[in-house]
């Protein structure tokens, strides 16, 4: 065993060790749609003393924090996002009707004096020293000037007064120079002979008279109430009274806010997509390990060990990096488990090149050669998932974000498992004297049955590359029609409104369910079946109350129904959310075309992002046909599949771009057949690892997952063909015009040329019999 193999195969196992010890004692950070509660997204608006900036956000984000912590909420997360934004999770919190009552209210209390009663044209005016609003009986009230504000208020609490029979009421208490002040309003109201409007004082509550009591008659003019507190009442059950409470107590927001986003999830769904996802993780990553060590065999199997490893680090990396796991971060896990297959299937395909070229040449330098000439492959393959994945975290909201993570953080395991775990277990495999005698054991003695089929059979690809060009026109021509025809169907995250899953006792065909559901006002409804008992309803516009109507229905109808999911976008944030998926796919195409034209020739780039377009609008009117969503999951995995579309197209221009340098003069289209014959075994077996990961996560990631594993599934399958059926003839068409010379041979640095000296094999050690 040579020393650069020790040192590998000795970093692997401290990695490995420590990764073990992190899982045994650390556990993952569950997001909201896996362990179930309410996510709030609240925009901060400016105000008449206060613009809604970093600082002021800041301010109206710790007095929400008070205001949740004193509901009793469990490990609850607040952030700000941006400038003006905040984000509230709530976990466990199924019905946040309470909860956003309590957040979004900006609880700007005021006291008044009372001028005089107000005419009903001046309801919606303000007067030069106060405002026009209307009493807790509908009467209007000409109020004067602020004389005290909630700021003022030391102390409140929810008091039942069960003797006097008033109930729920708020007693204050109010810091020593706000009582003065409330001496001194309580005494100018006692001048005004009892009866007079003026008598009274009128405490305001964001913009609502909620109290406005008569002075007592007890009470001298110009003395007032000395008590330094006071009591608000009226017609208040036990809940407004304590949140009325709360919110006086908790103090003024600096910013109103408005909730532009909710998203509810039962602890339910949560539990059956982990447990689902974990069937389908196992199950798919056992049929690419079987599949691989069919494929190679040894080496195969020990491919096969390493993805086991792999996936102990990648989830030991979540875990210690803190990263919130999300239900799309959780399907980027299992997805990455199937691709993670890649760069071994790169190395051992030019291994066994490099051995059927060496005809004396030993396993180990085969090996060597296979892992030295495929980093530039498996580089820039990795390259393009990691800026997809980029895109996916700073362009993406909310839990797709999580899959940009895991998909990043599975992209750099992969190559650590792959480069360091793989390579060390190979080359002891190779240096024992089992693996040399049986050489049909190692996989990599033997070209494979594609590889020899296609060099029997020798196909001439693109004698007429313009015949597959019109094939990929075809396809995009009935991607468009069913886009014209059919239309897209945005998801509510990008066209605002609410998307609410329930769960009925007993099932409730559509049909009834919609009756039910008009029956009750809501005749906008958009009603589908996600299962026997499971209904998804979509509306427009919806606030809570109406949510918990509708719910009722539902129930009366089914014998019961059980929130599973809530999503409520607004308005804003939907034409937001569809503008930054417009740039991502922008800066995708963009960036994949910058790095390409950087790494290869112009023409290779145009090529590769023409192809990437192609993907694009053929897997949109899938969809479109279908009839499926385009919603934030869609787009996480449209950027996937654009990463992964490029990933082919890279590993074929590589071998072009080697192929043509050590042969200049060969034509373009005979160096492009023969790179293409040579790349396809590891296109179609890296294929396959993918497509066993998401087959299976089709039929057993449940619900949640089915169209993310769908739309993956078509486009890696279009991917797979257009990186070579579309990139490919299109670079050859823009050849012809190009005058840009071949590609130069590169020579590695630090190297001689040998004449007339044969090269040796680095791990011959010059030993003879």
């Amino acid at each position: 065993m040579t020393r650069a193999t020790t040192v590998r195969a000795v970093l692997a196992a401290a990695v490995l060790l420590v990764s073990v010890l992190i899982t045994l004692t650390m556990s993952p950070r569950l997001g909201l749609d896996l362990q179930g509660g309410t996510r709030m997204v609240l925009q901060a608006k400016d105000s008449e003393t206060a613009k809604a900036d970093r600082e002021s956000t800041d301010r109206t984000l710790e007095v929400l924090r008070q205001r949740i912590d004193s509901l009793g909420v469990a490990e609850p997360v607040l952030t700000r996002s941006g400038e003006d934004r905040i984000i509230v999770e709530l976990p466990d919190v199924q019905d946040p009707r309470q909860a956003a009552e309590v957040i979004g209210r900006t609880a700007q209390l005021s006291f008044h004096a009372v001028q005089g009663p107000g005419a009903e044209e001046k309801k919606e005016a303000t007067a030069k020293d106060g405002p026009t609003l209307p009493d807790e009986q509908g009467g209007l009230l000409d109020l004067g000037p602020v004389q005290l504000s909630g700021a003022g208020v030391k102390d409140a609490t929810a008091d039942f007064d069960a003797q006097q029979g008033t109930g729920w009421s708020v007693s204050l208490d109010f810091h020593k120079d706000a009582g003065k002040k409330w001496t001194g309003l309580t005494g100018e109201a006692a001048c005004h002979p009892a009866g007079d409007e003026r008598r009274r004082v009128a405490i305001v509550l964001d913009g609502k008279v909620i109290s406005s009591p008569q002075v007592s008659p007890s009470v001298g003019c110009n003395v007032g109430l000395p008590s330094g507190s006071t009591q608000i009442t009226g017609s208040f059950s036990a809940d407004e009274a304590r949140d009325l409470a709360l919110l006086i107590k908790g103090g003024a927001l600096p910013l109103p806010v408005e909730i532009v986003e909710q998203r509810t999830v039962g602890p339910t769904l949560g539990a059956a997509a982990i447990d689902a996802s974990a069937r389908a993780a196992l199950i798919g990553a056992a049929a690419t390990a079987l599949f691989i060590t069919v494929m190679y065999r040894l080496f195969g199997a020990l491919a096969a060990m390493t993805l086991a490893a792999y996936g102990v680090i990648s989830y030991a990396a979540l875990v210690a990096l803190g990263v919130t796991l999300t239900l799309p971060g959780l399907a980027g896990f299992v997805l990455a488990i199937g691709m993670a297959v890649d760069a071994n299937v790169l190395v051992f395909e030019r291994a066994r090149e490099e051995y059927a070229d060496r005809r004396n040449g030993s396993l180990r330098s085969a090996l060597s050669a296979g892992f030295r000439n495929a980093w530039s492959a498996v580089a820039d393959s990795n390259v393009t998932t990691l800026i997809a994945a980029g895109l996916l975290f700073f362009l993406g909201s909310g839990p797709v974000k999580g899959f940009g993570v895991t998909l990043a953080i599975g992209v750099l395991v992969s190559m650590f498992s792959a480069l360091v775990i793989a390579r060390a277990l190979t080359e002891i495999a190779a240096g024992s004297r089992f693996v040399g005698d049986y050489r049909g054991v190692n996989g990599i003695a033997r070209p494979g049955r594609i590889r020899t089929w296609l060099n029997e059979r020798d196909p001439q690809l693109f004698r007429s590359p313009r015949r597959w060009l019109m094939v990929s026109t075809a396809l995009v021509v009935l991607a468009v029609t069913g886009i014209l025809v059919r239309g897209v169907d945005l998801g509510v995250e990008f066209t605002g409104g609410r998307l609410v899953e329930y769960s009925t006792s007993r099932p409730v065909d559509v049909e009834t369910a919609r009756d039910t559901i008009a029956a009750a006002g809501f005749t906008d409804a958009e009603v589908t079946t996600a299962g026997e008992r499971d209904l998804s309803v979509r509306t427009g516009k919806l606030d809570n109350d109406g949510e918990h109507a509708l719910r009722a229905a539902l129930a009366e109808e089914g014998g019961g129904a059980t929130k599973v999911r809530d999503e409520l976008i607004g308005p804003s944030l939907g034409d937001e959310l569809r503008r930054n998926a417009l740039i991502a796919l922008g800066v995708a195409v963009l960036v994949q075309l910058a790095y390409l034209a950087a790494r290869f020739r112009w023409t290779f780039a145009v090529a590769s992002v023409g192809a990437l377009v192609h993907d694009v609008v053929i897997l949109v009117g899938a969809f479109a046909w279908l009839g499926r969503p385009v919603d934030g999951i869609f787009l996480a995995a449209l950027l996937t599949v654009i990463g992964y579309s490029v990933n082919d197209s890279v590993v074929v221009f590589d071998r072009v771009r080697e192929l043509w340098a050590r042969n200049r003069r060969a034509p373009i289209a005979d160096v492009a057949n023969r790179a293409v014959l040579q790349t396809v075994p590891r296109t179609v077996n890296t294929g396959m690892g993918a497509l066993f990961i998401l087959i299976a996560l089709a039929v057993l990631g449940g619900d949640s997952l089915a169209d993310f594993a769908l739309a993956l599934l078509i486009g890696i399958c279009v991917g797979t063909y257009s990186s070579v059926m579309t990139a490919v003839p299109g670079a050859l068409l823009l050849e012809k015009s190009s005058k840009a010379p071949p590609p130069a041979r590169k020579r590695a640095p630090g190297r001689k040329k040998s004449v007339g000296r044969p090269r040796r094999d680095p791990a011959d050690n010059g030993a003879r019999v």
